[in-house]
């Protein structure tokens, strides 16, 4: 009941995030599928003239270039995979431009980072370049900035620049598309059956995954599970779903069975927050007694005299999880001092203003 409830919900979702995978939009050799792109570009215009607000997440960038430069197998040194990403980027946005040109929408290219969603200043300006383009009826085309990202910046793979478009922009629905159509369990034949719904991506879920690489793409279930969680605790359904299926995303907005639905979450969290706790890599750990647990679940903020023991090192301003003794993680925050500080600081009582750990408006719970 509570499923068709959700399902039901889709066919009402406006603002819209669709994220497809290289082994959606290219062949093995990695070109660019032209009559599958054309099929998914067709069906998000027709979603978009519809009414709706359509954002695309297109990986496939490098695949393109490595078709392109005659590349077999996917490269391992960075420079490689930048030069490809390079080449492929442009094939891909002019096969976009005229596919979505026919039918009467304009698209724009956004090329991010983590590293400048993790940036409050630019986060925001990236926020209000996507609303302005979809507020203009134009359908922004993402990716990551393969070109000049580095591990350090990367955001691991477009499921998680999916997930992090969804919440950046409030989106009514995320789908991630895929090879297949969403998770499968056992039938109990020696066959597998799909999962029509997840309420919660937990290790019983994740031993259902069986990923296995390949030469294109990085990602596989279990990302698209991990990631989707981050969106449903946004309050945002996602579908995983197989993109290689004609009339796909039409289904799955009409409101039927498609793909594996993860249900989304009830909370209200603020946008600052929601960057706080999902836009920031978390850089280390503090470990807290069971006084602090209680304050901090009374809305207050971590002072030393809660701390226990500090893992990881790391800077003033840098997003920790805090854990209990048994090392469950309750909240994530920004820290007011660097690692080193906080262990000489650790058991002590502190006075007046400015001796939190972490404040609590930098702080969200989990």
């Amino acid at each position: 009941m509570i499923a068709r409830k959700h399902r039901d919900a889709l066919k009402g979702a406006k603002r819209i995030v669709v994220k497809a995978g290289s082994k959606v939009l290219v062949q093995s050799s990695g070109r660019p599928d032209k009559r599958r792109l054309k099929l998914l570009v067709d069906e998000m215009s027709g979603l978009q003239n519809g009414g709706g607000e359509m954002v695309f997440v297109s990986s496939g960038a490098v695949g393109a270039g490595l078709d392109a430069l005659g590349m077999k197998t996917r490269p391992k040194a960075m420079p490689d995979l930048q030069m490809a990403a390079a080449v492929g980027q442009i094939r891909l946005m002019s096969i976009y431009d005229e596919l979505f040109r026919d039918n009467r929408i304009g698209i724009g290219q956004v090329l991010l980072t983590h590293d400048a969603l993790k940036h409050r200043e630019r986060h925001l300006n990236a926020r209000n370049t996507l609303l302005n383009l979809i507020a203009n009826r134009i359908i922004p085309v993402i990716n990551e900035n393969d070109t000049i990202s580095t591990k350090e910046i990367k955001f691991g793979d477009n499921d998680v620049l999916a997930a992090l478009v969804a919440i950046l922009v409030d989106a009514d629905a995320l789908v991630l598309l895929s090879s297949t159509d969403g998770l499968r369990e056992p039938d109990g034949n020696g066959k597998t059956r799909r999962v029509s719904f997840i309420e919660e991506v937990d290790d019983e879920v994740l031993a259902l995954v069986a990923d296995k690489q390949d030469k294109l793409s990085t990602g596989g279930m279990a990302s698209k599970l991990q990631s989707a969680q981050l969106a449903a605790r946004n309050g945002i359904p996602v579908v995983i779903a197989n993109g290689r299926k004609t009339g796909v995303l039409t289904r799955i907005f009409e409101g039927l069975d498609e793909g594996t639905l993860l249900l989304p979450k009830a909370g209200n969290i603020s946008k600052r927050k929601r960057w706080i706790a999902f836009f920031n890599r978390v850089e280390g750990h503090v470990c807290i007694d069971d006084g602090a647990v209680k304050a901090l679940k009374a809305g207050k903020s971590l002072l030393p005299v809660g701390v226990l023991s500090v893992e990881g090192r790391f800077k003033v301003g840098a997003m920790v999880d805090i854990r209990t003794i048994d090392n469950i993680p309750i909240a994530r925050g920004l820290v007011e001092y660097s690692s080193e500080k906080i262990v000489t600081l650790r058991g002590q009582h502190t006075t007046g203003k400015g001796g939190e750990v972490i404040h609590r408006d930098n702080m969200l719970m989990l």
